[in-house]
């Protein structure tokens, strides 16, 4: 797969897309649709709304196929701390927040970074990882 990587930026943040990482949950366009909107060329939009509201979407990312840097702080290093964090999206997946080192049964291991999600129903065909599947079959948790 080809490794493709898009920026896009306000001036102030700069929108990092990596395609082939997408996962298409549509978290970004339905909740930031004035900056992400799949319909438009390009459908990032940098302008669309504040640097603060697209920040916080794009931390919504359940793939980490989006990412942003602040522009004024492009040149300092970035310190990766282990800490991380857990949480069950509701009739979704499983986030994982932080540094995260995925080992499969092969003991193949894949570092992610950001945010990382996690299929709960078994219906993913990139398992472990959340493909939106969950979505088109209409999975909803049992509570």
């Amino acid at each position: 797969m080809k490794d493709i990587t898009k920026k896009y930026s306000n001036g102030e943040v700069t929108i990092v897309w990596k395609p082939e990482v997408c996962k298409h949950s549509e978290i970004c366009f339905h909740g930031l649709p004035e900056v992400f909107d799949p319909k438009a060329k390009p459908w990032i939009n940098a302008d669309g709304s504040t640097t603060d509201r697209i920040m916080q979407q794009v931390k919504k990312c359940p793939s980490g196929a989006l990412t942003f840097y602040l522009n004024d702080e492009a040149d300092k290093a970035t310190e990766i701390t282990a800490s991380s964090l857990s949480e069950t999206v509701p009739n979704g997946p499983r986030l994982i927040y932080g540094n995260v080192l995925i080992k499969n049964a092969a003991g193949e291991e894949t570092p992610f970074h950001m945010v990382t999600a996690m299929c709960r129903y078994g219906s993913s065909s990139n398992m472990p990882y959340c493909d939106g599947t969950h979505i088109t079959n209409g999975y909803k948790d049992t509570q």
